[in-house]
């Protein structure tokens, strides 16, 4: 039976070693310690894991180390989006070989395609995979957005059950309710906190690379407890730390913090590059200011 996806999912960096390789060692030590602190899923391969930065054969590693990892403790869903149509059906068909419990699916990014095609494009995708697809609308990056008119007839594809909503309008949460109805269970992409107040089930988060406890005592405190003050209370007490990794500074700020936190993160791949001094050393200061440590 495949799992019902609820809470905080974090969008997961991919650590680097000193020559520049993937860490797997890092990755599946990084997996355990998001685990142990409370989230609710992981998301390798994701943009702030640096999918297109990835070969195929580190991808694969990426799955493997991720899934084998987790256990089976929280759902593993996998970032399988391309520009290619066979291409997203191939590594979503390969996702689930590997024993992901759902795809993350960013739509086509270059070539703009059409309602139409974006129907056609996540229907292939539907048709090949048993697990669910998460639809992912990022226009800031994607160059297509998916409002919530389209989401709610791409909602009517069996296996299209979640949407990524990316984008500070937060009225779009309540559109999406709205028109899909049960048909497709919302999270949040930047906005945690607000998108749960108007009903999402959920937020895929970068800020929980660095605290994952409480980004997940968020969504608890509203979802579960209906504490929305002390929710309230949390959220506003951790929006530096949520800031800080917001915008183009998702990868590198992330990497920064968790190095400062003592988790060796590596630099992001060419053509990102690390923080400038100035930001790396208010990164730091940031650490500092709430205390945050990787264990060990």
């Amino acid at each position: 039976m495949t799992k019902k996806f609820r809470g905080v999912f974090t969008v997961m960096i991919t650590p680097y070693d000193e020559s520049g390789a993937v860490d797997l060692k890092a990755l599946s030590a990084f997996t355990d310690w998001q685990i142990t602190e409370g989230v609710h899923g992981l998301i390798p391969l994701g943009s702030t894991g640096e999918f297109l930065s990835l070969s195929e054969a580190e991808r694969d590693d990426v799955i493997r180390t991720v899934i084998s990892t987790a256990a089976g403790r929280v759902p593993v869903l996998i970032g399988t989006g391309a520009e290619d149509t066979r291409e997203a059906v191939r590594l979503s068909r390969k996702a689930e070989a590997m024993g992901a419990d759902g795809v993350l699916v960013i739509p086509p990014f270059y070539s703009t395609p059409t309602e139409d095609e974006l129907f056609v494009h996540y229907s292939k995708i539907a048709e090949a995979i048993s697990i669910p697809i998460m639809v992912y609308n990022n226009p800031a990056t994607s160059n297509v957005d998916l409002k919530p008119e389209l989401l709610a007839r791409l909602a009517t594809i069996k296996g299209c059950d979640y949407v990524k909503e990316s984008t500070l309008e937060a009225t779009r949460v309540r559109d999406i309710i709205r028109l899909a109805g049960d048909d497709m269970t919302v999270f949040g992409g930047i906005l945690g906190y607000e998108s749960f107040t108007l009903g999402a089930e959920g937020w895929v988060a970068v800020a929980s690379n660095v605290a994952p406890g409480p980004m997940a005592r968020i969504f608890e405190l509203v979802a579960d407890e209906k504490d929305y003050d002390a929710a309230r209370e949390l959220y506003f007490k951790w929006v530096p730390v949520i800031q800080a990794v917001g915008g183009q500074a998702y990868v590198a700020g992330s990497k920064s913090l968790l190095t400062h936190m003592g988790f060796q993160a590596g630099a992001p791949r060419p053509p990102r590059l690390p923080l400038p001094e100035a930001q790396d050393q208010a990164m730091k200061a940031l650490v500092a200011e709430f205390g945050l440590k990787f264990p060990g």
